[in-house]
């Protein structure tokens, strides 16, 4: 079955994954609609900085056996037995935060969201684009992600191409070589300045 798999060396802070996720989940699903929308509609997989300020696309990872889930008092949180995707079902949310506290990654943020009850605010995280994937489509964060460090396709293939990466830069001493020249260049950059 095919996943999300993030690529964080390939990231170059763009953040057009967060506005791609935040239009997915928008009633209107259009991006010039989706602004005027109340409550606004927000991303579901946030951009953070790392070491030298290169991005870092930070989503739920739907970890099996899931600390969310376990931890969610209300029952609210739960397993798509057919995709294995982490859901929330908004009508049982309490906004407790017990999942955010268990959360490993913090990636669950809370505030109104569009399938929620009007002003309710309910804890939100990513869904795997489940109703963009039932069409056929791939999640809305791949699609946009120009430079490769979100992509869509099956976890034993994305591990056979991290490991063969992974062995040609030992192999021939380049540390590097997973990475993308452009990136390279912008890491340098940024750690130039840095050291300033």
């Amino acid at each position: 079955m095919k996943q999300v798999v993030v690529h964080p060396e390939r990231c170059v802070g763009c953040m057009q994954c967060m506005v791609a996720c935040a239009v997915a989940h928008s009633r209107s699903g259009q991006l010039y609609t989706a602004l005027a929308e109340r409550p606004r509609p927000r991303p579901r997989v946030h951009v953070g900085a790392g070491l030298y300020n290169e991005g870092f696309p930070n989503r739920c990872r739907h970890c099996d056996p899931a600390p969310c889930l376990l931890a969610c008092l209300a029952g609210a949180i739960f397993r798509d037995a057919h995709t294995g995707t982490v859901l929330i079902d908004p009508d049982k949310c309490i906004n407790c935060a017990s999942c955010a506290m268990a959360c490993p990654y913090g990636v669950i943020r809370f505030h109104e969201d569009p399938v929620a009850p009007p002003g309710k605010t309910v804890a939100v995280k990513c869904d795997n684009c489940d109703q963009r994937v039932a069409q056929g489509l791939a999640p809305a964060c791949t699609e946009a992600c120009k430079s490769g460090a979100l992509t869509y396709e099956e976890m034993d293939e994305a591990m056979r191409r991290k490991t063969a990466e992974v062995a040609r830069s030992v192999s021939t001493g380049a540390e590097t070589a997973a990475v993308p020249p452009a990136l390279a260049l912008l890491m340098a950059v940024k750690k130039a300045e840095l050291s300033l």
